[in-house]
């Protein structure tokens, strides 16, 4: 009988109505009856009572299922006995006859917990396993219905051997394979005996498996049906989660793609989702530790924020979460720098901390982490009193963390570092053998198989090498190196920590080398730096952090790795500048590394002292304008690739313009939304690189977007010489790049680095004296300061250009000045003398038309643009009445356009933007429009954040990222007439920020700009003077931008009269 049948009885063929029911728990063919669920007896009377209506009737529960039977009786009139129905009769097999007697006894064993009803339920069904061969198709069946008769004896702990139940219902699953109407009954019968063996064994291996096959299962479980019930309850889901939960950290691949899987189980709503979320982001982080992979991470950071934002206040592991994502956001700050992480640790340390008060069962774990946030706190900004208040902190844990607790050696061990570090900024010797003696405690406290002993024994040896400078008992400097030896044999070669080894062995054999003069422990310091900086699995700060101390140490023993050294450096720090996202996250990346602000100009020193100039010139390229090569690259020109092959153009075209619009102008206030912009510009990065390794295979391809070489930089110098200026501490000189030929180097023996800083600050205190004078007023102080300009720097370089170059008067050169050099109105020199014919002795721009460059590439890509020109139009854009708070008005402003106006070619389409209309949208799209600009308006500086530089319209500024943010493919010629528009950046000299730097970048490929500030009144006697000579003869109509650092240069002679000395000599040309 199924459900819903109709089934007619004889009230004489018994005095009740005696019912028993079976049922299957299977969906394909029933073995025998099934199961019985339960039996009753009810007299006829009291059947009939019910009259027509349905009624229930209960069951007692099975396997947490409570079955009912709902009947409904009525009466049929007399009946002949011959016509009557016949219950159909069933032909009893052996097989059905044996399940049904197994079910029986098995009923009996769960009802009366008998042992004897389990032992015959289980030969029954033995029985009919054995009368199932391999191909019958009740063998799973019979399977299924043995297995689970012993599981719940084993249960019971009436039998035993789990092994050989789950290898029964490992069989039935394999026997109702994915598409079997009982495939998921098979997997969560094994899943079920898989759990128990975990509960009584403790066997991760069984746990994990159980999870991954209820992630095969839960899909295949409808909602609403009884397998559902049971798989997603209690016993069923949740207990997987619960003791996958409990697990050990795992950070193999399989165990982080079982904590995936647990995290697949635990939806947004569920309970459990925190702890899932907070294991797998320990077992991200373990493997990070071990691999470097910074994709592990930021998923155990994307993993910790979610744990933490599910966690309220008062949860009671609130405590644990915020440590947890705080210990993940300090690995990252140890792996990319990134003061943000640093910052944020420490806010989520020290809320852990109040979280967790004295006497709280974890306070010794907030202790121990804050303590260690701290110190690496103060090897960023020296502030003892964070010293001072980890080293109160670990005492305290310490306390907490007696002799027996696991954590015991760590603590010693960090309690050890915090006095080693107040001894190197204190120098106080007891704090110093006191960290050794602790660090031997934890050492010996510590198993040899722990996977963090290495650290310990580096951490030791470094004590050991500082106590070896001060007592040089060869012993101690012994032991280090060995200590050294012994943790680089504990990890495999691409151990991230295989670097703090390298480092620790370095400042032991240097320190040998210190105390014996001998040169073979200086070989092998440097063999170390040379592995620590280059071990591809440690962060780039730290990295870029040894090469910079590698430099130091190599030049101050003159050994023959400095160049090595240089460029090892160079290209780290490139690197790492690329890993930032956004604009002004790379310059916060590079002032974060004081040493490096003259890295570029060192390395060239380094290669001149060597005699290889043309290396000079290739490390300067590589070392300057980072910020402008990055931006340039995204808008190299791919004509010629996209002829050589255009599905390579045409993808790294795409990736351009993504990355270039991922870049952003600022960082996101909202952390993980700047995580998941990072996540995402690295993506794209290593996408691009992908792209760009298929076109350097391409033939003539092989140095695409490479650093260039002096091959390639020297097409700067097709039109006229190129005169880099080089302000190292080891040396000022010059290099000049001639048009063909190899590079001259001219040594500027009279000055140093000192003087260069002290003949900027006069300039600045000059121009500022000279904007007080009268016009008439002679300007003394910056005709003493010029002079020396000339004297000390240029003329040595004039003799070459006439001598050596044979140079003709009135030549183009461009003037590449690096770091101080930059302060410098080089362009201005002049001896200021007077012949014994009166005539007066020339000045440089007397002798030749100076035009500047950021870089040697950023002049090469300008003239390359230069065959890219579309129909010329100029716009005049004038802001002289700025909003309130902005400035004073500019009152020559209007009459500055309309000079301009008046004098540009007529055949020129022709604007004017001012007042109301100048403001900042209007002016950026009248850059992207037009072809030339001009430019009248309050220009300003911002020196603490130079991207915030900004010229003045009329609502909001137009800053130094707007304009960079846009490309401008068609532009040509800009002039600013605007205070402080090619004033650099003070931290970072040699990445040339400023506006005239942005839109040359951008896409203007000649500028003219201003040094410090300009007198509106007299301003536009240089600009009418510049556009009389600029569109000579006029009625030509001939716009030519490669004119203009010769019109400027006629314009400051003829306006000597009308205009002071300073207001000459601010505007400077940069581009073609």
């Amino acid at each position: 009988m199924t459900c819903g049948d109709t089934v007619t009885i004889s009230l004489d063929a018994s005095p009740a109505l005696s019912v028993e029911i079976w049922a299957s728990f299977e969906f394909g063919q029933m073995l025998g009856s099934g199961e019985v669920l339960g039996k009753f007896d009810m007299s006829w009377d009291d059947l009939l009572d019910y009259g027509d209506e349905p009624f229930d009737i209960l069951f007692l529960p099975i396997r947490d299922v409570h079955p009912s039977l709902t009947l409904q009786a009525s009466v049929v009139h007399a009946f002949d006995d011959q016509g009557s129905a016949q219950i159909d009769s069933i032909v009893e097999c052996q097989i059905a006859r044996d399940t049904n007697a197994g079910h029986a006894q098995f009923a009996k064993y769960v009802l009366s917990r008998t042992v004897s009803h389990l032992n015959e339920a289980v030969q029954h069904f033995q029985l009919v396993l054995g009368q199932c061969p391999v191909d019958h198709p009740d063998r799973a069946a019979a399977l299924t219905n043995l297995a689970w008769a012993r599981l719940k004896g084993y249960i019971w702990k009436d039998l035993q051997d789990i092994d050989s139940i789950i290898s029964l219902f490992r069989e039935a699953l394999a026997l109702r394979p994915q598409g079997h109407p009982d495939h998921p009954l098979s997997l969560y019968h094994l899943t079920e005996a898989l759990n128990w063996r975990y509960s009584e064994e403790r066997t991760a291996v069984s746990i994990h498996e159980s999870a991954q096959l209820y992630y095969k299962l839960l899909p295949l479980c409808p909602e609403g049906t009884y397998l559902c019930g049971i798989v997603a309850g209690t016993d069923g889901v949740d207990y997987v989660i619960r003791a996958c939960n409990k697990l050990p950290k795992d950070s193999s691949d399989e165990g982080i793609l079982l904590r995936r899987v647990v995290l697949e189980f635990c939806p947004r709503d569920n309970n459990h989702r925190p702890k899932a979320l907070d294991r797998l982001a320990w077992a991200l982080l373990t493997r990070f530790n071990q691999t470097g992979n910074i994709d592990d991470l930021d998923e155990c950071i994307k993993c910790g924020r979610e744990a933490k934002s599910l966690c309220p206040e008062d949860h009671s592991e609130r405590d644990s979460y915020l440590n947890n994502l705080a210990s993940s956001l300090r690995s990252r700050f140890n792996h990319q720098g990134n003061f943000n992480d640093l910052t944020e640790a420490i806010t989520l340390y020290e809320e852990a901390l109040r979280l967790c008060p004295v006497g709280h069962k974890s306070r010794d774990f907030s202790l121990n982490n804050l303590a260690t946030v701290l110190l690496i706190r103060y090897n960023q900004h020296s502030d003892i009193d964070d010293v001072t208040r980890a080293i109160s902190l670990l005492s305290e844990a310490l306390t907490l963390r007696l002799p027996w607790n696991t954590n015991h050696d760590h603590t010693l061990n960090n309690l050890a570092g915090a006095l080693q570090t107040r001894y190197d900024s204190l120098h106080v010797r007891e704090d110093l053998d006191k960290a050794i003696d602790l660090y031997w405690d934890s050492i010996r406290l510590m198993r040899l198989d722990d996977p963090e002993r290495h650290k310990y024994l580096h951490n030791l040896s470094s004590a050991l090498c500082s106590r070896f400078m001060q007592t040089q008992e060869n012993g101690d400097i012994e032991v280090a190196i060995q200590l050294c030896q012994e943790s680089l044999n504990d990890l495999h070669s691409l151990h991230p920590d295989r670097y703090f080894s390298y480092l620790r062995l370095q400042e032991a054999y240097l320190s040998r080398c210190q105390m014996q003069h001998d040169l073979v422990n200086l070989s092998l310091a440097m063999e170390n730096f040379r592995l620590a900086s280059r071990h591809p699995t440690q962060g780039l700060p730290s990295r870029v952090e040894t090469a910079l101390r590698w430099i130091d140490t190599a030049e101050n023993y003159q050994h023959d790795s400095a160049l090595e050294a240089y460029q090892t450096c160079l290209e780290l720090f490139n690197n790492h500048l690329i890993t930032r996202s956004t604009i002004i996250s790379r310059r916060d990346a590079a002032i974060a590394f004081r040493s490096a602000r003259t890295l570029p100009v060192n390395a060239a020193s380094c290669a001149i002292r060597r005699n290889d100039l043309l290396r000079a010139v290739e490390l300067l390229e590589q070392g300057r304008g980072h910020q402008w090569s990055l931006t340039s690259r995204f808008r190299t020109p791919l004509e010629d690739l996209e002829l050589a092959s255009p599905e390579l153009a045409s993808r790294l075209s795409e990736i351009h313009k993504r990355l270039s619009d991922a870049q952003g102008s600022a960082d996101s206030t909202d952390q993980a939304a700047a995580d998941r912009a990072v996540v995402q510009y690295r993506r794209l990065q290593e996408r691009w690189g992908a792209v760009v390794d298929e076109i350097r295979n391409l033939k003539a391809f092989s140095r695409f977007l490479l650093s260039p070489s002096y091959e390639d930089v020297q097409a700067a110098a097709r039109h006229g010489p190129v005169i880099i200026f080089i302000a190292s501490r080891y040396s000022c000189s010059t290099i000049i790049i001639p048009t063909s030929g190899d590079p001259r180097h001219v040594p500027l023996p009279s000055i140093v680095l000192a003087d260069l800083i002290v003949l900027k600050d006069r300039f600045t205190r000059a121009i500022r004296r000279a904007s007080r004078m009268s016009p008439e007023q002679p300007r003394r102080d910056l005709i003493v300061l010029l002079r020396i300009v000339w004297d000390e720097i240029m003329l040595p370089i004039v003799n070459v250009l006439k001598g050596d170059l044979n140079l003709d008067r009135h030549s183009r050169i461009w003037l590449c000045p690096t770091a101080a050099f930059t302060s410098i109105p080089l362009h201005a020199a002049n001896p200021f003398l007077t012949r014994a014919d009166r005539s007066k002795e020339p000045c440089l721009e007397d002798l030749y038309v100076c035009s500047y460059t950021p870089t040697l590439s950023a002049l090469v890509r300008s003239r390359q643009l230069m065959r890219n020109r579309v129909t010329p139009s100029f716009v005049m854009i004038g802001q002289g009445q700025p909003g309130a708070g902005k400035g004073k008005a500019l009152l020559a402003v209007d009459s500055e356009l309309e000079i301009v106006h008046e004098l540009a070619p007529a055949t020129v389409n022709r604007t004017i933007l001012s007042g109301d209309a100048a403001t900042r949208a209007g002016v950026l799209e009248a850059l992207k429009e037009n072809t030339w600009v001009h430019l009248a308006c309050h220009g300003k500086q911002d020196h603490q954040q130079p991207y915030s530089s900004h010229f003045v319209m009329r609502d909001e500024y137009l800053t130094l990222l707007d304009i960079m943010e846009n490309d401008i493919p068609h532009a040509e010629f800009a002039f600013l007439s605007a205070c402080h528009t090619a004033v650099g950046d003070e931290e970072t000299p040699d990445e040339v920020i400023h506006l005239a730097a942005g839109l040359h970048f951008s896409g203007f490929r000649s500028v003219i700009c201003t040094l410090w500030e300009v007198d509106d009144s007299v301003a536009k006697h240089v600009v009418e003077a510049f556009y009389k000579y600029m569109f000579h003869p006029r009625e030509e109509g001939v716009m030519d931008c490669r004119k203009a650092a010769w019109a400027l240069n006629r314009a400051t002679h003829v306006v000597k009269t009308r205009v002071p000395l300073e207001q000459r000599i601010v505007f400077i040309h940069i581009g073609v």
